[in-house]
C-alpha cells in the first residue's frame, strides 16, 4: 500500500496518478495541476482544438477537458505516459486506420507522451466529430 504524502489517501499501486483535493473547473487549472513537463503539449492540443473548433464551448466535465456544441464533442486528458484523446466510437472506427500505429479502446486513443503527437490528426477528428454529429 501507498499513501499520498499531499491527501494522505491509500493507493495499492506506488505513486498512483490521482486528484488530491477537489478535482478542476477549468481547462487552465487542470493544466496548470499537470506536471510541468507535459503542461505544454495540453497546452497545444487545447490550442489544437480550439483552432479547429472555434465555435464552441470549452468546459471541464467527466474530469477533463472538452468541448462541446449542443453536446459534448471530444475530450482530452493527461496521463502518466500518455495523452488520452476521447472522440467516441465512431470517430475511433472511422480514423481506425490513421490510428493503427497507437493504443485504442471503443471510444478513445492513447498518443504517448515519449513520440512525436499528432496535433493535425487530432484537429482533423475533432472537426469530424463536430461536422458529422458523432459525438463522444
Amino acid at each position: 500500500m501507498w499513501t499520498c504524502p499531499k491527501c494522505n489517501r491509500e493507493f495499492k499501486k506506488e505513486d498512483q496518478n490521482h486528484f488530491c483535493g477537489r478535482p478542476s473547473t477549468t481547462v487552465d487549472e487542470y493544466i496548470e495541476g499537470q506536471p510541468l513537463k507535459i503542461r505544454p503539449i495540453l497546452n497545444k492540443v487545447r490550442d489544437t482544438i480550439r483552432k479547429a473548433l472555434p465555435n464552441v464551448e470549452e468546459r471541464i466535465s467527466w474530469a477533463m477537458p472538452t468541448y462541446r456544441g449542443k453536446q459534448n464533442i471530444i475530450h482530452f486528458a493527461a496521463h502518466k505516459k500518455h495523452l488520452g484523446l476521447y472522440p467516441g466510437d465512431k470517430a475511433m472506427e472511422y480514423f481506425a486506420e490513421r490510428l493503427s500505429g497507437y493504443k485504442t479502446s471503443k471510444g478513445a486513443v492513447q498518443f504517448p507522451y515519449d513520440k512525436p503527437i499528432p496535433y493535425e490528426l487530432i484537429a482533423e477528428i475533432a472537426i469530424w466529430c463536430y461536422e458529422t454529429g458523432n459525438r463522444h
